[in-house]
């Protein structure tokens, strides 16, 4: 059964500390936590006292690109200090994905990257939006650098931003479950914009089965712009509970 999380952009909005968002997040009922962009400004000191009084786990930190290739010994040690042993790779421009050359070099800087993070002793995963399933040559782009690629890059998939893709993500589960850990549970209209889970394209109970049924880690909770951040916070925990 994979256990609840929260990727803290579901927060970002809110003017309040990060430590004191984080026994929020504890008091709905998350078992753990993901880092974004707030983290870099957050007191450090702070947030890991909140982590060891509530025992929320940090399960992963979304982390640009750049800042792992310009100074991955830095950063890694930065999010260690947290108790994080994952890193993700949140976003790389569509233009890396719109032909088969451009995959073969984003899967090489990926792997490149993937081998430095499991040299200092952590995992690296990257996190789909929807245009990793434009086709390229008949096939979604992310079937390409998936097949591009190898252990130790794993997939931090997004269930919801595959099904405004255009793909099933219980069927891209099936297909690479033993490169996927952690999987992020949030919901779109048909056209994109971000609604709260259930309310969109997704299948919940259909990927909340999946994600039994292939023992994923962690199911992550996001929605990209809540109209009530807290409420939000509440009606995700609610879902993941299906997980």
């Amino acid at each position: 059964m994979a256990r609840s999380a929260i990727q803290l952009y579901t927060l970002r909005a809110l003017d309040e500390p990060l430590d004191e968002l984080l026994a929020r997040v504890d008091d709905a009922g998350f078992e753990g936590v993901e880092y974004a962009n707030r983290i870099g400004d957050a007191d450090a000191d702070a947030v890991r006292t909140t982590l060891d009084e509530t025992g929320l786990e940090s399960v992963a930190g979304h982390v640009g690109i750049d800042a792992l290739e310009d100074n991955a010994d830095d950063t890694v040690e930065f999010y260690r200090s947290l108790g994080c042993e994952h890193l993700v790779v949140p976003w790389l421009d569509p233009e890396c994905f719109e032909n088969e050359a451009a995959i073969e070099e984003t899967a090489d800087r990926l792997m490149t990257v993937a081998e430095t993070v499991d040299d200092h002793g952590m995992a690296l995963s990257y996190h789909n939006h929807d245009h990793e399933f434009a086709e390229v040559n008949g096939r979604p782009a992310f079937e390409h650098l998936a097949e591009a690629t190898e252990e130790p890059l794993g997939f931090e998939l997004d269930c919801g931003w595959t099904t405004v893709g255009g793909a099933d993500p219980v069927a891209v589960l099936d297909r690479w479950a033993d490169r996927v850990s952690l999987i992020h549970v949030s919901d779109a209209d048909e056209s994109g914009s971000p609604v709260e889970v259930g309310d969109g394209v997704l299948d919940v109970a259909a990927c909340a089965a999946a994600a039994r049924e292939h023992d994923v880690e962690w199911a992550i909770y996001e929605h990209d712009d809540p109209d009530d951040q807290m409420a939000s916070v509440v009606h995700g925990a609610d879902v993941l509970e299906r997980f």
